[in-house]
């Protein structure tokens, strides 16, 4: 006989519908929610995409609404350079699925030639990015400092 107040336990491996919570031996199921793109989306901006976490709107959840307001970007030539490697990323997915996307295809190669364009006149004025961006005529000055926000690389 149960007691007042107390629900039945449920023998291991067999959960009645509706039942069950995390942690335990019954949970809920859940519903995924794939969303399918279409060819050609529509995009948001570089910086909006690395703000948001995807480059195209219809893959933007819901829930990630809270977090996009609290990571606003200051629009630096380092953050720039980010949303550009961001947005070659998400073209570079897109067109594993849309290899046919010629608009899509001219966009990426773009991005690239302005990514590395743009790489280069950082590394000009404040040093490597990335250990493999030194050469053997540098030595190993990589962590030799000022580092590059320091020397106004993040302005």
């Amino acid at each position: 006989m149960e007691k007042p107040n107390q629900t039945p336990q449920t023998p291991a491996g067999t959960c009645g519908v509706g039942q069950g919570t995390l942690p335990g031996t019954c949970a809920p199921l859940a519903f995924p929610y794939i969303p399918m793109q279409e060819p050609n989306p529509v995009r948001f901006s570089r910086m909006e995409a690395l703000q948001t976490g995807t480059l195209f709107p219809g893959l933007d959840l819901p829930f990630k609404a809270a977090i996009q307001a609290q990571t606003k970007m200051a629009n630096t030539a380092l953050v720039e350079l980010m949303a550009l490697d961001f947005a070659i990323d998400e073209l570079g997915l897109y067109l594993v699925t849309h290899p046919k996307d010629q608009e899509v295809l001219q966009l990426y190669w773009s991005y690239i030639k302005l990514a590395k364009e743009g790489r280069e006149k950082y590394q000009a004025m404040y040093g490597p990015l990335l250990q493999t961006d030194l050469t053997p005529e540098d030595g190993f000055t990589w962590l030799k400092d000022p580092w590059p926000w320091d020397e106004g690389g993040n302005e």
